[in-house]
C-alpha cells in the first residue's frame, strides 16, 4: 500500500489553531477556500476527505497518476452530457450565496453563450429554448442551484430518466451525503 507523509503547515493567519495539511494522500497540494476550509472542487475526493478528517478509502494506487494517455474516443452525447451537467452543477455549488449584480449578469451571459457553443447542436438549441422559457434564476446560490436542477430534470424527463429531487441538490453537488446516506 502506498503511503504519503503528510506535511502540516499553519496557513500564516497568526492563529494557533489546528494545523492544516499542505499535501494530501495523493501527493497533491491541498487547496483551501477563502474561509480556510478545503475546497471540494479543487481537491481530489481522497485528499478532501483526508483534509476534512473523514476516513478516506485508500487503495494501493491512485487513479490519474499514469504518465501514458489513454487512446479514448471523442465523447458521445451521453459522456458529454454527464460531464457537462457535472460541470454546471459544480459551478452552481461554488456560486456566491448572494451574487452581486455583476456576478448575476456574468452568469446569465455565460449561460447564453454556453447555449450557443455547446458541441451537440440539438442539445444547444434545446437549452437555449429552455432559457428563453425559464429565465435563469441567478440572484442566490440556492436560486441558481434549483433552477439548474429543474433544467437538468427537464432533460431527464425528455430522455425517460428519473427526476432528481431538487431539495437534495446541495447534498449531491456541494456538501456531500451524510455517511449514513452513502
Amino acid at each position: 500500500m502506498m503511503t504519503k507523509e503528510i506535511n502540516q503547515e499553519n496557513e500564516g493567519d497568526g492563529s494557533h489553531g489546528p494545523q492544516k495539511p499542505a499535501l494530501g494522500l495523493t501527493g497533491r497540494k491541498i487547496i483551501y477556500d477563502k474561509d480556510g476550509k478545503p475546497c471540494r472542487a479543487c481537491n481530489t475526493l481522497l485528499d478532501f476527505k483526508m483534509a476534512t478528517g473523514a476516513k478516506p478509502k485508500v487503495s494501493g494506487t491512485f487513479p490519474g497518476f499514469s504518465t501514458a494517455y489513454a487512446k479514448d474516443e471523442p465523447p458521445d452525447v451521453e459522456q458529454l452530457g454527464r460531464s457537462t451537467w457535472t460541470f454546471l452543477h459544480s459551478v452552481a455549488a461554488s456560486y456566491p450565496e448572494e451574487a452581486s449584480i455583476s456576478q448575476q449578469e456574468d452568469m446569465k451571459s455565460f449561460l447564453n453563450i454556453f447555449g450557443k457553443i455547446y458541441p451537440c447542436w440539438f442539445c444547444a438549441k434545446d437549452f437555449t429554448k429552455y432559457i428563453g422559457e425559464n429565465q435563469p434564476k441567478v440572484k442566490t446560490q440556492e436560486d441558481f442551484g434549483r433552477w439548474l436542477c429543474d433544467a437538468h430534470n427537464s432533460v431527464n424527463k425528455k430522455l425517460g430518466k428519473p427526476q432528481f429531487d431538487c431539495n437534495l441538490w446541495k447534498k449531491r453537488w456541494k456538501d456531500g451525503w451524510d455517511e449514513e446516506e452513502n
